[in-house]
């Protein structure tokens, strides 16, 4: 840790610190607000969602795929797609690619509803506010340093879920890691939307027909680094949302690599967009609509915890004595190719996500959760759905709030304590 000058100016204290907003932070903050724990969310965005709200606009992973789609995210995440619906800011829409149902939603109106849910549970919202560094007593965090506008701050804290995506908080901590510099990681993708779309002509071009025409894209005089990739219908009438950019072989935890990644991105987004309409019916009259706010990152720090999910334990659907979420999502690498490598779980099957995955090795009062967790690379793959993400969230949230109220170490947490609690509200965990 860096030696502050002791006037740093101190923000109030809390029982449960969230670093990052995402699916798996909102989700954290949430719960453990509503089970009576002062909470402190710190986001470095304006508004709440992260990914969710900044590159996606489907959550996947509530569904099993295949032949009977079965349920098995539930609890605060159900409170999230209520409050899309009430505001027709949501459609369930069965996914091509075969990842299972997805629920598909306004974005901008999930920035609202996040917030509102969060503020609803007595969350503490601290925006543009980065977290540069930890506090810590030995292996033991204490808290965090907080850069923003207004200067340096200490916020010191209980217990800390680390959701920031990229392990920020448990790198600082020493935990150990696996990044892009031990091995491939998957690609970035940029993501756009299409305003002014005939939908329902658009809707009739299968994607064998889509993905023929982008093979014959360099003939055509286009430069499409993937071959495939999706368009899908929104909430939005004349608006179709698009996963199809491909930035490959980037390191996102490299300061210079990234900023060329997000210049990548816009240049095959924009390129995208001119394929679409020059080549694709229903697209004749259509407009880049906007740029997702961020490139997407699916992978770059992976921890090492007290459980490693491994590839094996997905496609073998492996149960845990300690589970607290489910997964039934196929692995989905979108490695540095112009494909995407899909293998899937038996049919109608789910595997456990441990809680020893949220716990990071050699740190006390640190929980991860979202895609920083611990998994291999293939596992990863599978359960970085924002289902799952929020469901990880979730199960840290109530871990957190538990540990508090019976004076237990995050280690100590009773599995049938932690169960109950999130059965209780909602959560499927078989």
């Amino acid at each position: 840790m860096i030696i502050y000058s002791t006037s740093l100016e101190e923000l109030p204290p809390t029982d449960v610190l969230v670093v990052g907003s995402g699916s798996a932070g909102a989700t954290a903050a949430i719960t453990a607000a509503r089970l009576g724990a002062t909470t402190t969310l710190v986001e470095r965005y304006g508004f709440m969602g992260g990914i969710s709200t900044q590159v996606l606009d489907t959550f996947y992973g509530f569904f099993t795929p295949g032949v009977k789609p079965r349920k098995v995210v539930g609890g605060v995440p159900d409170s999230v797609v209520e409050e899309l619906f009430k505001r027709n800011a949501a459609i369930y829409r069965p996914n091509t690619y075969g990842a299972g149902q997805g629920i598909t939603y306004d974005p901008e109106t999930l920035k609202f509803v996040w917030e509102q849910l969060a503020r609803q549970a007595g969350v503490r919202l601290y925006y543009h506010a980065l977290v540069i560094d930890v506090l810590s007593e030995g292996t033991e965090i204490r808290g965090v340093v907080i850069a923003s506008k207004s200067g340096l701050f200490r916020l010191s804290a209980k217990v800390v879920i680390d959701a920031s995506g990229d392990a920020d908080v448990a790198a600082r901590m020493g935990v150990p890691f696996e990044s892009s510099r031990d091995g491939p990681i998957q690609s970035l993708t940029t993501t756009f939307k299409m305003i002014n779309v005939d939908v329902s002509r658009a809707q009739n071009v299968r994607k064998s027909e889509l993905h023929e025409k982008m093979a014959q894209a360099e003939q055509l005089g286009y430069d499409l680094p993937r071959k495939e990739g999706s368009a899908h219908i929104t909430p939005l009438p004349g608006v179709m949302v698009t996963n199809m950019t491909r930035v490959r072989d980037i390191d996102p935890l490299d300061l210079t690599q990234l900023t060329q990644a997000e210049i990548e991105g816009r240049r095959q987004a924009l390129e995208y967009a001119r394929f679409l309409v020059e080549q694709i019916p229903g697209y004749e009259n259509a407009a880049m609509g906007g740029f997702s706010t961020q490139i997407g990152i699916r992978e770059s720090r992976r921890i090492f915890g007290e459980y490693r999910l491994t590839r094996e334990d997905v496609l073998t659907a492996r149960k845990f004595d300690d589970a607290i979420a489910q997964c039934g999502a196929p692995i989905e690498e979108h490695h540095a190719g112009q494909d995407t490598r899909w293998e899937y779980l038996p049919e109608g099957e789910t595997y456990h996500i441990p809680y020893r995955c949220l716990l990071p090795k050699q740190v006390e009062g640190l929980l991860v959760a979202g895609r920083c967790l611990s998994a291999d690379h293939d596992a990863h793959a599978s359960v970085r759905s924002m289902g799952q993400c929020m469901a990880m969230g979730q199960a840290a949230g109530v871990a957190a709030a538990i540990a508090l109220k019976h004076h237990w170490s995050l280690r100590a947490v009773s599995i049938p304590k932690l169960q109950s609690e999130l059965r209780k509200i909602g959560a499927i965990l078989d």
